[in-house]
């Protein structure tokens, strides 16, 4: 069978570099079929070359974007009887695109109890509630957790009860401070999870990727009204999930921009005004840990343990997780973002309150 590849050469060719290259081989019967009508060698010969020579090769510099398109189509449609998928998305803060091969009927937490435990799995659940509930409000979009946060005894442990489970009820045992802690260096090395110089654990880009129809499905609400706030919100931009990024002022609104988005946004709109609700936006209310990170308790915490301003950034993420908050550092990162957390869940208590009053 003939097929277009890609090879890399530190692989295949080490003489070459580290380069990659894209080659055509094309199977022997292939070229007989197509040469066997010609009457002399030398014809059969030209047509063998001007259809394709046996081997060739192709820098990066001579593959358009368009024959790049024309290859992943391809593979798409190859790849869709066996029920994968192939997703594309952008990282939120590099930009970088990011591609991916991913199973269309199985979402990827099913996927990765094949690998890990029952205590692991439900621990797992235990984290991205914390992240897309608990620290996710509607004063308050952190969607991220601290490391002392992911310590507690109620993420290491739950209620330490039985746990129904997709298929089977199992007896949640909880994880030990040694267990959880490898399981999520092991999702950081993995790109599950980044963990970013302040300490905060939030969703990879490949993590959002795969993981963008059950985040939707699990927390947010099935609802005809369009305007009904949501957990998972995606960029008014590029469409994709927002997790890092910015809010409307509005605490109700839906609206949200990647920063990497909102210029080119604004740039293609007559003013700088919420296009759902026509609120001033004034870029200074964030969604990630910048939403934690610039508040004024957390900064006057900073100020006092003499932390560089550098913490206030949401782009620092450790290289494979490696590096290491002191415990007071980390404990006063979960102290500012539990205090920050509780008022707003009271706040939220008392809408929800005077809603139902109405």
């Amino acid at each position: 069978m003939s097929y277009f590849s890609k090879t890399d050469h530190t692989t295949h060719c080490p003489w070459k570099g580290d380069a990659s290259y894209y080659s055509i081989n094309l199977d022997k019967t292939e070229l007989k079929n197509a040469a066997w009508y010609y009457p002399t060698p030398k014809d059969k010969a030209s047509n063998i070359k001007d259809y394709v020579a046996f081997y060739k090769e192709f820098s990066p510099e001579e593959v358009t974007q368009d024959d790049f398109t024309t290859y992943v189509e391809s593979a798409a449609e190859a790849l869709s009887p066996l029920d994968y998928e192939i997703r594309s998305t952008e990282d939120q803060i590099t930009k970088a695109r990011v591609w991916g091969i991913v199973n269309s009927i199985s979402d990827p937490l099913t996927q990765m109890a094949t690998t890990r435990t029952t205590e692991e799995m439900l621990y797992l659940k235990r984290l991205l509630d914390g992240m897309f509930e608990t620290f996710n409000t509607k004063r308050r979009e952190v969607m991220a957790i601290t490391s002392m946060q992911a310590m507690e005894k109620k993420v290491l442990r739950g209620e330490n009860r039985a746990s129904d489970g997709d298929a089977v009820t199992a007896v949640d045992k909880g994880l030990t401070p040694g267990e959880a802690e490898k399981l999520l260096q092991s999702l950081i090395d993995e790109k599950w999870l980044e963990r970013s110089t302040q300490g905060f654990y939030r969703l990879s880009t490949r993590a959002l990727m795969e993981l963008q129809n059950w985040l939707t499905e699990t927390y947010n609400d099935d609802t005809d009204d369009p305007n009904e706030w949501q957990r998972i919100k995606f960029c008014e931009a590029c469409k994709h999930i927002v997790t890092v990024g910015q809010r409307c002022t509005e605490p109700t609104c839906n609206v949200r921009l990647h920063n990497i988005c909102e210029v080119a946004f604004w740039n293609s709109r007559p003013n700088k005004k919420c296009p759902k609700c026509d609120t001033d936006w004034d870029g200074k209310h964030y969604v990630g840990q910048k939403a934690v990170t610039t508040t004024e308790d957390y900064l006057r915490g900073k100020r006092k343990s003499g932390v560089s301003k550098r913490s206030r950034g949401d782009d620092d993420v450790e290289a494979g997780g490696s590096r290491r908050k002191s415990r007071r550092e980390a404990q006063e990162v979960n102290d500012g973002a539990d205090a920050e957390v509780e008022g707003d869940a009271e706040e939220d208590g008392e809408e929800e309150a005077d809603d139902q009053d109405d």
